[in-house]
C-alpha cells in the first residue's frame, strides 16, 4: 500500500544543457551577504557575463568582485540608479535591504531589465503592489528568490496535495524558527530589515505552504509579535539589543479563501516563526484533508528542506495507515543554482517566471498583515490591491 501511495508521486529528472552562445550581461545590486551565494552561481554559468555591479559603501563591490575572481571587465557603481543608467543589462540580481528591494526592483524594471529579487518580496503590501504594476508594465520577467522551491522534498509536498491523497484541505499549522539563531547585521533594525524574523525565514515557512495548495487569496489575519530576545543583554549584546527594533518572534491565525484545494469555507492557517525562543520548534507543518493528513517534521534552523521523512496519516478499510515518505535526495546543482538558472532560463527562452510575483504579493500580504494586526491588537482583513 505505501508503494502504491508514493508511486503517485514519482516524476523523472532530466538535466538541461546550457546554451551559451549568447551571452547575458547581468549586474549585482548591493555586494553584502546573500550576493555571494549569487556570484557563485554566475560564475558557474558559461553564459553569463557578470559586467556591474553597485552598493553604498565605497570599495566594498570592488572587493567583492576580487574575492569571488569574477573574471572580466566589470564596473562599478555607488547605487543602482548610475548602474541601470550607464549599462545595457539583460538582468539584475537585486541583493539589497529589505527596505530597497521595491525602489531598486522597479527601477530596474521601468529601463527595460529583467530582475531576479531575494526574498523577501519587500516589506509592505503597497510596496509589493508597485512591484507588481512595474513589472507589468515592463513586459520583463521579475522572478522573486525562494531556493526552497527547488528542493525535491518541497516539490514533494506539492504533489502530494495535488493528487488529491489528502483531500480537500481545512486546517493548515505551519512555521519553525531557531532556539538561538539572530542574524544581528541590518536584519534587526527597522531601517534597513522592516521586519525581522517575519522577512528572513517566515516568508520561506508561508510559501512552502501557500505554494502546495495553489497560493489562496489571505482574507482575515489575527497576529502577535514580540521581540524579547533581540532587546535582551541577557542574549545579545549591548549595543545590538540597543538597536534591535524589528519581530524576533510572530505568531498568526490567518483565514484563507478555498482555492483549488480548500473546503468550501476557506482553509484556516496557524503559523508561527522565531529567530530565538526557550524550545528546538514550535512545531512540525501538518496539512490537514478530509481524507488524510500530510506531517512535516520541522528543521533545525529554516533551512529550505524538511527536517526527516514526511508521513501521510490516512484510513484503509477501516484501519489507520501511516505511509512514510522517505527523504529525497536533490539531483544535479544545489538550490541555488536552480533558482538562478531558472530565472536565465525563462530570459533566454521566452518563458515565465519561476516564482511569479501574482503569488508572492500573497506572501506579503500575510506578512503585511501580521505587522498590522499585532500592532493593532486586533483582527484585520486583508484588502488585495488591483494591480
Amino acid at each position: 500500500m505505501a508503494d502504491e501511495v508514493l508511486g503517485q508521486f514519482q516524476q523523472a529528472v532530466a538535466e538541461k544543457k546550457i546554451d551559451d552562445s549568447k551571452k547575458l550581461k547581468v549586474g549585482i545590486i548591493g555586494t553584502g551577504w546573500i550576493a555571494e551565494s549569487h556570484i557563485q552561481q554566475y560564475n558557474e554559468m558559461p553564459d553569463v557575463e557578470v559586467v556591474a555591479m553597485a552598493d553604498l559603501i565605497p570599495g566594498k563591490a570592488e572587493a567583492f568582485k576580487e574575492k569571488w575572481g569574477v573574471k572580466g571587465d566589470v564596473h562599478f557603481y555607488p547605487d543602482h540608479k548610475s548602474m541601470i543608467d550607464n549599462e545595457e543589462l539583460d538582468a539584475v540580481s537585486v541583493c539589497t535591504y529589505n527596505v530597497t528591494h521595491a525602489e531598486c526592483t522597479i527601477y530596474a524594471l521601468e529601463h527595460g531589465v529583467n530582475v531576479l529579487l531575494e526574498k523577501p518580496m519587500c516589506v509592505t503590501l503597497d510596496e509589493a503592489a508597485e512591484i507588481v504594476k512595474a513589472e507589468k508594465k515592463s513586459g520583463k520577467i521579475l522572478s522573486i528568490g525562494f531556493q526552497p522551491r527547488y528542493d525535491a522534498n518541497m516539490q514533494m509536498i506539492k504533489k502530494i496535495v495535488e493528487s488529491g491523497t489528502l483531500g480537500e484541505i481545512y486546517y493548515i499549522q505551519t512555521g519553525g524558527g531557531r532556539r538561538r539563531g539572530i542574524p544581528n547585521s541590518t536584519f534587526i533594525e527597522k531601517r534597513t530589515g522592516g521586519i525581522g524574523a517575519l522577512g528572513d525565514i517566515g516568508c520561506y515557512s508561508l510559501d512552502m505552504v501557500l505554494n502546495a495548495i495553489g497560493y489562496p487569496t489571505p482574507k482575515t489575519i489575527s497576529a502577535y509579535k514580540s521581540n524579547f530576545f533581540g532587546t535582551s543583554t541577557e542574549y545579545q549584546s549591548e549595543y545590538d539589543a540597543k538597536r534591535f527594533d524589528v519581530d524576533d518572534f510572530a505568531a498568526a491565525f490567518i483565514r484563507l479563501e478555498p482555492g483549488k484545494y480548500g473546503d468550501k469555507d476557506g482553509i484556516i492557517l496557524d503559523f508561527r516563526i522565531a529567530w530565538a525562543m526557550h524550545v528546538d520548534t514550535p512545531g512540525d507543518t501538518i496539512i490537514f484533508g478530509k481524507k488524510a493528513a500530510l506531517r512535516i517534521p520541522s528543521t533545525d534552523c529554516w533551512n529550505g528542506t524538511v527536517g526527516g521523512p514526511m508521513k501521510i496519516y490516512h484510513d484503509v478499510a477501516g484501519a489507520r495507515v501511516e505511509t512514510v515518505v522517505p527523504i529525497i535526495q536533490n539531483r544535479g546543482q544545489g538550490l541555488f543554482y536552480k533558482k538562478v538558472r531558472s530565472f536565465l532560463d525563462a530570459i533566454k527562452n521566452g518563458g515565465a517566471a519561476p516564482v511569479p510575483s501574482s503569488q508572492i504579493i500573497k506572501n506579503q500580504a500575510i506578512l503585511d498583515g501580521i505587522v498590522k494586526s499585532a500592532e493593532a491588537g486586533k483582527e484585520i482583513e486583508i484588502v488585495m490591491p488591483e494591480v
